[in-house]
């Protein structure tokens, strides 16, 4: 399965995802400025990264395509808690793995409680508490 897909720079939206240096992003906030003479308009696209929370910058023209990372949403149970860190088990094929604790969620997560995972680029990230 391919972890990115393209799509046109025009077609995105605020909360939309994107990649930016092959990192999955948020997008925070897109500015567009006007078509030039020569060119088409430009994006300045701010995103944050959906892993590391860290701000991103992305100048590109509308015309132009973009890379979209093909995220998925899946329900886990927590089965241990252990520092900042939880082994969990997800529910659809019930693969069990740790994973780190967000440090807005530690000391919410215990055992037996159902979070949210979110799962891109190989990578994956507790997204809340069900």
């Amino acid at each position: 399965m391919s972890e990115k897909i393209f799509g046109s720079a025009k077609e995105l939206h605020e909360g939309k995802y994107l990649l930016i240096d092959d990192i999955p992003c948020r997008i925070a906030s897109i500015d567009k400025s006007k078509t030039g003479k020569h060119g088409s308009a430009k994006l300045r696209i701010v995103a944050i990264g959906i892993f590391d929370g860290q701000k991103k910058n992305l100048l590109t023209t509308a015309d132009s395509d973009v890379e979209i990372p093909i995220i998925e949403r899946k329900n886990a149970q927590v089965m241990s808690v252990s520092g900042t860190t939880a082994q969990v088990m997800e529910q659809t094929n019930y693969e069990v793995f740790e994973m780190q604790i967000p440090p807005e969620m530690q000391g919410q997560i215990e055992a037996g409680k159902e979070v949210e995972i979110m799962e891109a680029m190989g990578r994956r990230v507790i997204v809340r508490i069900r």
